[in-house]
């Protein structure tokens, strides 16, 4: 393993090449503490078939198959990111029926974190989403996805196009 280190004028243009090998490149920046991984966590889960029910108070939203989950920090329908930072976390979700309302929340360590989309009127369908970015402290914190509808939609009618993605866009 080699390092590059950089010194001197750098209000110009900075072109740094690292040989295609094996293993983990790291970069530091200056200005933080720290290390920041520029290949940091980052999943991608959704809800396959019509979901889970989702009932007139929050409800945890299952998200049963994964696009992609590179650090392995994804399971249960929970995100747990094992690196400190500030991570962009997206979700959705779309009752498979007419409904009159409801919300979408991201909750972080068992509470609400976040609330999104709010609807509160007779709606035929239409999906509520949710996006924020949230600092997580990289051993004890973690992210869910709870949602609720003013009429339950139970398992078999369900949810459809829900996903919850996210990644790291800053270390701490």
């Amino acid at each position: 393993m080699s390092s590059i280190v950089v010194s001197g004028d750098t209000s110009g243009a900075v072109t740094l090449a690292v040989p295609v090998v094996a293993g983990t490149n790291t970069v530091t920046i200056a200005a933080q503490t720290g290390t920041l991984n520029a290949a940091g966590p980052a999943f991608s889960a959704y809800t396959s078939g019509t979901g889970a029910t989702i009932g007139t108070g929050a409800t945890k939203v299952t998200f049963d198959a994964e696009e992609f989950d590179t650090n392995s920090n994804f399971a249960s329908s929970r995100f747990t990111p094992t690196v400190a930072g500030y991570y962009q976390v997206n979700a959705q979700t779309q009752p498979n029926a007419s409904y009159t309302g409801g919300y979408i929340s991201i909750y972080k360590n068992g509470s609400v974190y976040k609330y999104g989309t709010y609807i509160n009127a007779a709606v035929a369908f239409g999906g509520f989403t949710v996006s924020t970015l949230v600092y997580c402290n990289g051993s004890t914190d973690y992210l869910e996805v709870y949602a609720a509808f003013t009429t339950s939609q139970a398992t078999g009618t369900g949810i459809a196009f829900s996903y919850f993605n996210g990644c790291l866009v800053r270390g701490a």
